[in-house]
């Protein structure tokens, strides 16, 4: 059931490559099966779909909402994520890991070298 779960998690990240969300909460789901396996039925359920979490844990926001905004913990966001499959219990802490870097091949903006140097003390 674990390699029916990670299949459907993947293939639903590699469909939303453009999108950090879905990419966030697929890291976290995959790494919750590697500690939980047990949770991966729930996962692989055909009906239920990260972005549908995504779609829950903006409802629940949007009722603590104060003046047109609404915050989470990531804690809070993941128990959310993990109510939604079906996963009862405490969410585990983020891991560190479940960050992600910026991509490789991402090009970094340079600035443009300039000739032109002028001193305060030019002008005294």
């Amino acid at each position: 059931m674990s390699a029916e779960a990670i299949a459907k998690i993947e293939a639903e990240m590699k469909a939303n490559q453009d999108d950090s969300y879905i990419q966030y909460i697929g890291q976290f789901l995959l790494q919750r099966i590697e500690t939980n396996p047990d949770d991966a039925a729930k996962l692989a359920s055909k009906d239920k779909t990260i972005a549908k979490s995504l779609e829950a844990m903006k409802g629940e926001a949007m009722k603590k909402q104060k003046n047109g905004m609404a915050m989470l913990t990531p804690d809070q966001g993941f128990a959310i994520v993990l109510k939604y499959f079906g996963i009862t219990g405490a969410a585990a802490p983020v891991p560190a890991s479940v960050v992600t870097a910026p991509a490789a091949d991402a090009t970094v903006a340079k600035k443009p070298v300039s000739d032109f140097d002028v001193k305060l003390d030019d002008f005294l």
